[in-house]
């Protein structure tokens, strides 16, 4: 009886640390490229059903669901920017980030196609 009770507890605490595990790693931050938009997607809408604007601080990602607010910092200088997820991309995949013009130049230099950033999920 009293292997099965230990058996038991052993089985719980296995359990929550998985949960506890996997619920942390979503929030982690994570390290990749971001790109900017063209001004040719101004007025076109997005993935969300939003009107594109490169003068709001938006961004689109793969798997990021719309409406997340990012933390976005610029690896190269420590700058950061917090952009709302309301498109689907990019399609590229050595990149995880296609930020509007106006949030890329926040943080970077829009004469650079590409910045190294670390971004991750802010309430």
């Amino acid at each position: 009886m009293m292997k099965r009770f230990i058996l038991v507890i052993i089985m719980m605490i296995s359990t929550f640390g998985i949960f506890s595990f996997t619920s942390n790693a979503t929030d982690a931050k994570k390290t990749s490229y971001a790109s900017y938009y063209h001004d040719k997607f101004n007025g076109r809408k997005t993935a969300s059903g939003e009107v594109f604007d490169n003068a709001k601080f938006t961004a689109a990602n793969r798997t990021l669901p719309f409406g997340t607010n990012i933390k976005v910092t610029n690896l190269d200088n420590g700058k950061s920017v917090i952009v709302k997820v309301n498109d689907r991309g990019p399609y590229h995949s050595s990149r995880a980030l296609d930020m509007s013009k106006a949030a890329f130049d926040e943080i970077g230099n829009i004469n650079h196609g590409t910045i190294p950033v670390e971004y991750e999920i802010v309430d």
